[in-house]
């Protein structure tokens, strides 16, 4: 990586190929052994320009949108397995268009819309989400499970299906072990086992974290073969996001200068987190930074501050071994999954470009953002 430094304009998000594809072969070994089918969602990771390798590996992937279902069968080369919380009129006819699978967050929805699917031939899969009202994600704004929740019907308003239906969705996990989904899956067949034997399909939706160094493979994969014996003909997907893009990439970026305020030094640099890594606020949680070092005696300590004038717009401390300088390159790591999908350009901040650190240890810029792509958003 330092030496493909010099290649890389700041700011820019870093997809590393290797990495990237070590994620893809240890997905692709957990498909095979399980006998599931894992798809790629792009709510996490979207850089379409990867999927030629992606597709090595995976070949289909989930959609939540209009955008996003256009864009699985254009890049993916495949349709989409659709869900939204709601689908207009509107719309409709192009997700069916570019849908293998279409999920429906409720009945009404299904009524209404069921009747295009007819139309067009039943050549779309339906679905229902259901919300088996369990979830072991602790932070609300992630909890698809919390009361009142909008996501999903519970099974008090799903004692059978309507005819048309021929799979369930949940998704209840985020970042989560096989042992969550496990807790799960029990609360699904005792909520909506008597309608198992009904489906064709059980999308287990996605925060399968299967590549993080500390998940139990084995677990998930005897875990869903138990399933399976249990169900025997019930087709399993699993839509995982952030487990493709884990630990696959960087953000970098450049200190422009370093200011102080009672006694606290914050090194502002040419990046936002309001902006470009929104989770870190959001969650929140505290990135890693290359080079940072355990808080000790005799290290320097600095907040990172963004370019934005949002106040709160800053995390930290980060400690280094070292004084900070202006010019200094400061380098999140794991800045792939849920950023480049989320990023704004609020304040008209520069947008980061975006570059792969392909496997000959060449790097390719893949998009630069100007002036004209803050302008032409607000045409």
């Amino acid at each position: 990586m330092h030496d493909t430094l010099s290649q890389i304009p700041s700011p820019c998000y870093v997809l590393e190929e290797e990495l990237l594809r070590r994620n893809l072969a240890l997905i692709r070994s957990v498909k095979e052994a399980a006998g599931v089918n894992i798809i790629l969602a792009f709510k996490a990771y979207a850089l379409w320009k990867s999927f030629p390798v992606i597709r090595e590996y995976i070949p289909h992937s989930t959609a939540s949108s209009i955008h996003e279902a256009r864009l699985a069968f254009e890049e993916m080369g495949s349709p989409a397995h659709t869900y939204s919380p709601a689908y207009t009129e509107r719309d409709f006819p192009t997700i069916l268009k570019y849908s293998s699978h279409i999920t429906f967050n409720s009945l009404t929805q299904f009524e209404r819309f069921y009747p295009q699917v007819v139309a067009d031939g039943n050549r779309v899969s339906c679905g229902l989400r259901i919300n088996p009202e369990y979830s072991e994600v602790e932070t609300d704004l992630y909890n698809p499970c919390a009361p009142g929740s909008r996501l999903g019907i519970t099974a008090d308003k799903l004692p059978e299906l309507p005819q048309g239906v021929e799979g369930l969705h949940f998704h209840t996990l985020c970042e989560s072990t096989s042992y969550d989904l496990e807790k799960t899956l029990a609360q699904v067949e005792d909520r909506f086992g008597h309608l198992l034997p009904h489906i064709k399909w059980l999308n287990m939706g996605g925060g399968h974290l299967m590549t993080r160094k500390d998940y139990d493979t084995a677990h998930l994969i005897n875990l869903l073969r138990g399933f399976k014996q249990r169900h025997p003909g019930l087709e399993i997907i699993l839509e995982p996001g952030s487990a493709f893009a884990w630990q696959t990439g960087t953000l970098v970026s450049t200190i422009v200068d370093i200011v102080e305020n009672h006694g606290i030094k914050t090194a502002i640099l040419d990046v936002s987190f309001a902006c470009h890594m929104p989770d870190c606020l959001e969650m929140p949680y505290k990135p890693a930074i290359r080079g940072s070092v355990e808080p000790a005696p005799g290290t320097y300590a600095y907040r990172m501050g963004g370019n934005s004038c949002l106040s709160g717009d800053y995390i930290g401390d980060w400690h280094f071994d070292h004084e900070l300088q202006i010019g200094d390159r400061i380098i999140f790591e794991d800045m792939i999954h849920y950023t480049t999908v989320k990023t704004t350009m609020f304040n008209g901040i520069p947008h980061p470009s975006i570059a792969c650190l392909k496997s000959d240890g060449k790097a390719e810029i893949w998009r630069e953002y100007d002036y004209y792509d803050y302008k032409t958003r607000m045409d």
